[in-house]
């Protein structure tokens, strides 16, 4: 039986901002991102972190284009629980997980949840669970993580702190990224979840960094990537989205297999290209995506 997942589909940036900096938070909604996710961990020094959660649930209350979550303190910390009661509501799409390491936390996490859910008089399930993969730790429950409940759409995978639980050598090649990487495309995969979502990239003066790593992350079945800096949000958009003529050479595969198909053949060539079921279901989804693009987000008024 499929599980219908909660969230929003087809999101390629994911754009942060500190909780505490109303300036920051206010350019992150204009930005073009097709998701904004206002910080309450890394970002936020542990004196604002109390004073913050108002400020945050105020903003997401606006009128606002893109999607919208809350990155809350680490399973661990002291003020995950009650970053959950002060935020989670019908104000936002989700709930980001930062540090996950575990399937229980995950549940913890979903069952608290419920309870906001219910207070809230909100249909059951509404709130995701984005979990931010970044320890070896987590990338080794992966599996149980993304199989974790249908509140979880997506993982993401957390490079600086990933790279820095192992002392790993974070270079432009990301050859220390590719073991996570591959671990969390196949565990979100077999559960069924929509595609990963990628690292930050640390270097905002770089866009030929973030190019490379989008694509990187790309090549390992990532569909969208974590930004830190409105002008990243560009260039994610660059790599993850469908170019106008891969989706012209998408739409000339589908016609061309239907006709085939109705002729009785299964297997043809498009433009010296072998095309066959796979390759069918591939430019459907190329087409979908571009269509989702191409409509754009409807402006969501919040409670």
């Amino acid at each position: 039986m499929t599980t219908t997942r909660s969230g929003p589909a087809g999101l390629r940036s994911f754009l942060f901002a500190p909780g505490n900096h109303a300036r920051r938070v206010e350019k992150v909604f204009l930005s073009g991102a097709d998701a904004v996710i206002l910080d309450l961990e890394d970002a936020v020094p542990i004196a604002e972190k109390e004073s913050t959660r108002a400020l945050v649930v105020s903003a997401m209350r606006r009128p606002r284009r893109a999607a919208a979550y809350i990155r809350i303190n680490s399973f661990e910390s002291r003020w995950c629980l009650a970053d959950l009661e002060a935020v989670a509501g019908p104000w936002i799409d989700g709930i980001v997980l930062p540090k996950t390491e575990s399937a229980e936390q995950v549940r913890a996490i979903s069952m608290r949840l419920s309870e906001r859910e219910r207070a809230a008089d909100m249909k059951a399930g509404s709130l995701e669970i984005l979990p931010i993969v970044e320890t070896a730790k987590g990338v080794e429950a992966v599996s149980a993580i993304a199989a974790a409940g249908p509140r979880v759409r997506r993982i993401a995978l957390g490079g600086a702190d990933y790279t820095h639980d192992l002392d790993l050598v974070w270079t432009p090649g990301e050859e220390a990224l590719g073991y996570a990487r591959a671990r969390i495309a196949h565990a979100s995969r077999v559960a069924g979840l929509d595609p990963p979502v990628d690292t930050v990239v640390l270097e905002i003066n770089d866009p030929e960094r973030f190019r490379q790593s989008a694509r990187n992350g790309r090549m390992h079945g990532f569909a969208g990537k974590l930004c830190i800096h409105p002008d990243q949000v560009a260039l994610c958009h660059e790599v993850f989205s469908p170019s106008a003529d891969e989706i012209a050479f998408a739409r000339r595969v589908i016609e061309a297999f239907q006709a085939a198909e109705a002729a009785g053949s299964a297997s043809i060539q498009v433009e010296g290209r072998f095309v066959d079921y796979p390759m069918v279901d591939k430019s459907r989804r190329v087409v979908a995506l571009g269509e989702r693009i191409a409509a754009g987000r409807l402006a969501v008024v919040s409670n």
